[in-house]
């Protein structure tokens, strides 16, 4: 087998990256975009762009997605671990 090269490494985790990116967008659009809208602003529920959602730590978004806010919110116990750290990450990309 070839040695992989440093550009290889990188490379691949870029690759990584991008993947998880683009499952926690879809996961996202799924899950969320429902009540939240495509980029967080829906009025009708928490502005997930809002500076006040923002400042929440990923502790605290995680733990809102897998235990939801009664009566709105749904809980997502079901969602792994990875899944819910990746709808945090896509949530930060939605700030003003």
């Amino acid at each position: 087998m070839k040695k992989m090269t440093a550009k290889m490494l990188v490379l691949l985790a870029a690759m990584a990256v991008s993947a998880s990116a683009q499952d926690a967008a879809t996961l996202y659009k799924s899950k969320c975009a429902g009540c939240h809208g495509a980029d967080g602003k829906k009025v009708a529920t928490a502005d997930l762009s809002s500076a006040e959602a923002q400042k929440k730590s990923d502790a605290d978004l995680a733990g809102i997605i897998t235990n939801g806010i009664p009566p709105k919110m749904p809980k997502y116990a079901s969602l792994s671990a990875d899944q819910v750290n990746g709808l945090v990450g896509f949530i930060r990309t939605l700030k003003k």
